[in-house]
């Protein structure tokens, strides 16, 4: 069998401009890098503004193995699946972190015949976004520094410093640091930190800006630090957000590539799901929603994560709704979640499976109280067998929810068209979209809401520093925002080893920050790493 990158290496691609056409992006309202990607003017999405939004089709996925269930690979066949049965559809995903694909996961641009392609150039460099974020945030940070060395007009004190360096790499070395040594001039010896670029809050800002003017006034609003006297002090105190919009003016369009079947995809941004609000750019969303008749996009991680995220901070946002919700799950992570360990997940085993089958339960009863259709994709994996397969089938039939077997992976569009088609039925149905809460309730409630609505805990303890944090926060101003929750991916609860659908828990909320700039409270749970180790 052919490895990714060897059928990724045979896909007969077509010209970017090629790609454009099909949906009606004109030659002059693209801007090339090479001949098989380029990024989207913004006069397309302003000549389209009146045209009518097509269906917006969420993917996300229960909660994962290590190596991933295969969500971006549902996603890109879904959307080769959707023009196998004559449906324009265009895929919205996010951008590789070089991070991660250099990390256990690899790449980021699907797998087996549902890719999106040029798959080396996406997964690595790709057209520079993550390199301008990198400069744009660590300008904050050298400004913020320069400040504090020539006078610190400000009376910032350097204990009290929020923003972080960061680097689109993974690199434990970095996370904690002692900056400036060596005498006078090399500034305030201070402690510092690294984080990876997609968890800084500038890569949540491009993913949440309407436009240039408001990423400007965003980036603006980032807190950077506190004065001596306990005063904030924002981005635009020390008048850095100007040149740090300059250097993302083109970044922020998005990214314009194609599948192996050449189904046009836009990538765009790509801030971490179980750190920042893990969904591509609202630009990007918005510009497939006026291209394509359908709009595949996904969000990151489990549902507990990546949906909740999606639908609280995104679509409010945006101003967006899904007309369905897919719900990945395999047989394996079932597997994993009744206990098999990794290693033997391959081997039948249908007393676990029937074991692990509550943590999808939990997902799709927890995506139903959104108010909108939910799909179940069965991503197949080789060494599931039809027993297993069948044992899935009858679970969601049990649970009243659609469902369909996928293999995206084996047959790309081929693969999908049953999914497809339940798809698009699932998009005629009767839609009752509603948020999980409601902005005007108080932080605490919000964060009680999420931690007892979908991750089934019995309520929520903060630690001193927590609740000292969200106090100072909600001074500032931050009572009537979203609740951004940093969790781990692996299990309902914060602790990663409390698989399957856990009982009789509290969550933790360890520390919180303010992202002021993209506009949400941010509380971290249990040990999540903002810089992690390869």
């Amino acid at each position: 069998m052919l490895s990714d990158i060897e059928i990724a290496q045979q896909a007969k691609m077509k010209k970017i401009t090629e790609v454009a056409a099909a949906v009606g992006i004109k030659e002059d309202e693209l801007e090339p890098y090479g001949h098989y990607k380029a990024k989207i003017s913004d006069s397309v999405y302003n000549r389209l503004k009146d045209k009518k939004d097509g269906r917006l089709v969420l993917v996300t996925a229960v909660n994962p193995t290590p190596a991933g269930e295969g969500k971006t690979t549902v996603s890109i066949g879904l959307g080769q699946g959707m023009n196998k049965i004559g449906k324009n559809a265009v895929i919205a995903l996010r951008e590789p972190s070089l991070g991660p694909v250099f990390g256990i996961k690899g790449g980021a641009a699907g797998g087996g015949y549902s890719q999106v392609v040029p798959m080396e150039d996406i997964n690595l460099h790709f057209t520079g976004d993550m390199h301008a974020i990198t400069s744009a945030n660590n300008l904050m940070c050298a400004m913020l520094d320069n400040h504090i060395q020539q006078g610190n007009e400000l009376g910032i004190d350097q204990r009290r410093v929020l923003v972080k360096r960061c680097l689109d790499m993974n690199d434990r070395a970095l996370r904690n640091i002692v900056c400036s040594l060596g005498g006078k001039l090399n500034g305030i010896p201070r402690e510092d930190h690294f984080i990876i670029t997609v968890a800084s809050e500038v890569m949540a800002i491009l993913c949440l800006a309407s436009d240039i003017f408001d990423l400007k006034e965003r980036l603006g609003k980032i807190l950077v630090a506190y004065t001596y006297d306990g005063k904030p002090v924002y981005c635009k105190d020390i008048k850095a957000n100007g040149a740090m919009t300059v250097l993302l003016k083109d970044a922020l369009k998005p990214n314009l590539v194609q599948t192996l079947e050449n189904t046009p995809a836009i990538m765009h941004g790509g801030p971490f799901a179980n750190i920042a609000h893990g969904c591509n750019s609202v630009r990007a969303t918005k510009t497939a929603l006026k291209l394509g008749d359908y709009c595949i996009t996904e969000a990151g991680f489990g549902s507990d994560l990546g949906a909740e995220k999606f639908l609280d901070i995104k679509c409010r946002f945006a101003g967006i709704k899904p007309s369905c919700i897919v719900l990945v799950a395999t047989v394996r992570s079932m597997k994993y979640n009744g206990g098999v360990p990794k290693a033997e997940l391959a081997e039948e085993n249908l007393d676990a499976l029937k074991k692990g089958s509550v943590n999808l339960g939990a997902h799709i009863e927890n995506l139903k109280k959104f108010g909108v259709p939910v799909v179940v994709a069965i991503n197949h994996f080789y060494a599931d067998t039809d027993r297993e397969i069948e044992l899935v089938k009858n679970f969601c039939t049990e649970k009243g929810v659609d469902f369909a077997v996928t293999k995206c992976f084996a047959q790309g569009g081929e693969g999908s068209v049953e999914l497809a088609e339940k798809v698009v039925e699932a998009c005629e149905k009767e839609n009752n979209f509603k948020f999980l809460y409601d902005l005007d309730m108080p932080v605490y409630d919000k964060i009680e809401a999420i931690a007892k609505e979908i991750y089934g805990a019995d309520g929520v303890d903060y630690t001193k520093e927590a609740k000292k944090s969200i106090d100072e926060f909600i001074e500032l101003g931050a009572d009537k925002i979203p609740v951004c929750m940093a969790k781990t991916q692996y299990s309902l609860s914060d602790n990663p080893q409390a698989l399957g659908r856990p009982k009789g828990f509290r969550i933790t909320v360890s520390s919180a920050s303010l992202s002021n700039g993209a506009g949400f409270l941010v509380c971290q749970t249990g040990s999540i790493m903002t810089m992690p180790g390869l």
